[in-house]
């Protein structure tokens, strides 16, 4: 679920199952050929014999995979959990959370996880949204997810934490379990303490709404704290005040961890609009708060730049609404250097195309976030669209940001929109020389869900896997009657070496299957 910040709130083995492409690379194109792309991930429908007749109004997209985040365990990186919305829906959510998990890094097993009631033993919730996971530093594995009724006023934020990698799950717990019309939760995230086992910090926005003469709004970031290994969590209190400015929210809120002084910086987007119909932005900027105790207590939140995001949308459809798009748009990425503390924001932003459509930008502090970097545009297509990036730095210091490109959209074509997702490196300090390369081919991205635009997800996953890298992006099919129309697919990447073909480490996984009121938030993109 989302909510928009514009005019709506809102040596590996051969697969077993081939990459998919709605289209191939022009001739030339960088990492042009198969050797170089990602390989499928969750092939299947664990929820195919879930029944949703009583789940709400909208339309279905059965096996479809989207909105993908990916963690690998620190004590042994081979061992990796994917997550991402399973069966999406039009009208918000999916029918669950799915997950593919590896304990060789290889071989990949695509299961159900228990957010909603299409999961035996799962939660009692229609629909599941916003899925992520993060690894303690002793393998333990901490699942985050959006769950709320379609047909109900019921939403929350939900936890389950592993001890095997991915393979079960336990200690399901609603975090927050709202039933109110006037109350919203959105947009959680996961972060495990790299420095404490058994700690975890659970993060989103909850919007409360005030109707009548004197409407508005306010939507602080919430927080639930683990301390015994996700057995039990601390009870939800909000820990970034937006009450001071009427009709401002957070939104997108992600911790980091420095390693070494064990301070949380928590990342959000801070926006103010003009009343409680939220349909004009007076402000929407990226901040942070910090905590130097284990998130008991935080500062007042500092700006880090401006949001300059615009509409996504098809280049040559703008007006259309089957060229609208959903993608990254006011959601920051964050990333911190492991070795120097460096903090780094990579976010949607249109300061280099004069406001005309999105790119990706970075920004960075080497002082804790008391100053910040002018921003960069990072992708190397300069009059290019692009979209929804994701950040990691490993050990070494190298930086590695994912995203995907329009570069090989031509003008007058409105019946595709050929997409490609690509990986940029490079060492720390060097952000003016990256590298560049093609990891999946084209693929057309009017063929994903519509769910207020052609969704791909918010976010997209990405992390440091050993001295590799692991995309997880979602690529289109060719769709038989709308299903399985997007699917997750992910590799391994040696960051240091993307100049040739010696970068990519596999290009195929084997992957099995398991079954398994007008009020502010009316407009949550679900």
């Amino acid at each position: 679920m989302r909510i928009r910040t514009r005019a709506s709130l809102a040596a590996v083995a051969c697969a077993a199952l081939a990459v998919v492409a709605s289209a191939a690379a022009p001739a030339g194109a960088a990492g042009n050929g198969h050797s170089g792309y990602l390989g499928r991930v969750s092939p299947g429908d664990p929820y195919a014999s879930c029944n949703i007749s009583g789940d709400g109004t909208g339309t279905n997209y059965p096996g479809t995979a989207d909105e993908p985040w990916v963690a690998a365990n620190p004590r042994d990186p081979h061992q990796v959990i994917s997550m991402y919305q399973q069966d999406r829906w039009s009208s918000g959510g999916a029918r669950g959370v799915a997950e593919s998990w590896s304990s060789d890094g290889k071989h990949f097993h695509h299961v159900a996880l228990p957010f909603t009631h299409c999961t035996p033993g799962g939660l009692d919730y229609q629909r599941a949204s916003d899925a992520w996971v993060s690894f303690g530093p002793d393998g333990t594995a901490y699942a985050s997810a959006l769950v709320f009724d379609a047909a109900t006023n019921r939403n929350g934020v939900a936890a389950a934490t592993s001890y095997d990698g991915g393979r079960t799950w336990k200690h399901l717990t609603k975090l927050i379990d709202d039933n109110d019309a006037a109350i919203g939760n959105d947009k959680n995230s996961v972060t495990a303490d790299p420095n404490h086992a058994g700690v975890a910090y659970q993060v989103w926005d909850r919007l409360d709404q005030t109707t009548g003469a004197n409407a508005s709004f306010t939507g602080p970031a919430y927080l639930s704290v683990t301390r015994d290994g996700g057995r039990t969590w601390s009870k939800a209190r909000p820990f970034v005040d937006t009450t001071a400015v009427p009709n401002s929210q957070t939104i997108g809120n992600v911790i980091v961890v420095d390693r070494h002084s064990g301070t949380l910086y928590d990342f959000f987007t801070s926006i103010t609009y003009t009343d409680a119909t939220a349909n004009t932005v007076l402000d929407s900027h990226y901040a942070m708060v910090t905590s130097h105790d284990q998130g008991r207590t935080w500062s007042k939140p500092a700006r880090v730049t401006k949001d300059s995001s615009v509409n996504e949308v098809d280049p040559n459809l703008p007006t259309d609404p089957n060229g609208s798009l959903r993608a990254g748009g006011g959601l920051g990425s964050v990333a911190i250097d492991p070795v120097t503390g460096e903090l780094y924001l990579a976010y949607e932003g249109s300061d280099f195309s004069g406001g005309k459509f999105d790119q990706v930008q970075l920004v960075h502090s080497t002082d804790h976030g008391r100053t910040w970097s002018a921003p960069v545009r990072l992708n190397q297509s300069p009059n290019t669209p692009a979209f929804t990036p994701t950040i990691t730095v490993d050990a070494h210091g190298t930086v590695a940001v994912t995203y995907y490109d329009l570069r090989y959209l031509q003008p007058g074509n409105v019946t595709t929109l050929p997409t490609a997702g690509w990986l940029l490196t490079f060492p720390r300090g060097g952000e003016a020389n990256p590298v560049e390369r093609q990891i999946t081919p084209v693929f057309d991205w009017l063929l994903a869900p519509m769910a207020g635009g052609h969704m791909l997800g918010d976010y997209a996953g990405l992390t440091t896997d050993g001295p590799f890298v692991r995309p997880v992006l979602v690529e289109t099919n060719t769709p038989a009657a709308g299903v399985n129309t997007a699917d997750a697919f992910s590799g391994l990447y040696s960051p240091s070496s993307l100049h040739g073909p010696g970068g990519f480490v596999g290009p195929k996984l084997t992957a099995t299957g398991k079954s398994g009121v007008a009020r502010v938030f009316d407009r949550l993109r679900r």
